[in-house]
């Protein structure tokens, strides 16, 4: 486990990048199974994560770096939790989304945890599923608040903050999945982004039929190109769906 404070380093077997979902992520938390159990968890599904198991340290990291996510003990050495939260909130001003983990499960210690500007609250123990499901809801809200509200690719216009799509100044009316997909296309343009990528994007671990995006995927391309002379969506066996300019295209 990869550490900046005084703790283990250790890789994680498997490591497979998840670059639609990753993020940089710190993980506050001194019991070491506990710990080395999400931070392989984490890296193993595509996110950046350093980890310290120091409240001091992790307040001092947290200050020092860009993180997308603060995973965060509450029973800690040197700082607790609330002291981190509350530093970082006021002092430090701060609006990273902090998801605690903690065995203390009062409604008390929730609120307490909330009024100090906690994002989430988490109980110990838990499952993997739920902890994935919170990181990947408190990084796509990260995602949507910082991420530009107009994505501009040639004549393509997509305004997310009214789910509207123009091309050539002509509105185009997209399903939600369709839509969806192409929002996510857009966002890492010109990268390629491989079919099981956009899949779990779109669909998280509940996965449909193998024809399902296939059926999106053509849904799209011929909404965006019933007006245009060239196409924007291009596919490749070997790397998968972009979106891409025409001046891109024909470089």
């Amino acid at each position: 486990m990869k550490s900046k404070g005084n703790d283990l380093a250790m890789k994680p077997p498997n490591f497979n990048p998840d670059p639609m979902h990753a993020g940089a992520v710190l993980l506050v938390e001194d019991n070491q199974d506990i710990a080395e159990f999400i931070y392989e968890f984490l890296e193993q599904v595509g996110y950046s994560v350093d980890y310290t198991s120091d409240g001091l340290s992790g307040l001092n990291l947290a200050v020092a770096n860009r993180y997308d996510l603060i995973i965060l003990d509450l029973m800690l050495p040197r700082l607790d939790g609330y002291q981190i939260t509350k530093k970082l909130r006021e002092d430090a001003h701060s609006s990273v989304p902090i998801l605690v983990l903690s065995a203390r499960d009062t409604l008390a210690d929730k609120l307490k945890g909330f009024d100090l500007g906690v994002d989430d609250y988490l109980v110990k123990p838990f499952e993997v599923r739920e902890l994935a499901a919170r990181v990947r809801v408190l990084l796509r809200r990260q995602r949507d608040e910082v991420a530009p509200k107009l994505i501009t690719i040639d004549d393509l216009v997509i305004d997310t903050s009214t789910a509207t799509v123009k091309r050539a100044g002509q509105l185009i009316k997209l399903p939600p999945i369709p839509y969806r997909i192409l929002v996510a296309l857009a966002r890492v343009t010109p990268r390629y982004v491989q079919r099981s990528e956009l899949e779990k994007e779109i669909w998280g671990d509940d996965l449909p039929d193998s024809d399902a995006l296939r059926s999106h995927i053509y849904i799209l391309r011929k909404r965006l190109d019933q007006t245009a002379n060239h196409s924007l969506l291009q596919t490749m066996v070997t790397m998968g769906y972009r979106i891409v300019s025409n001046a891109e295209n024909l470089s």
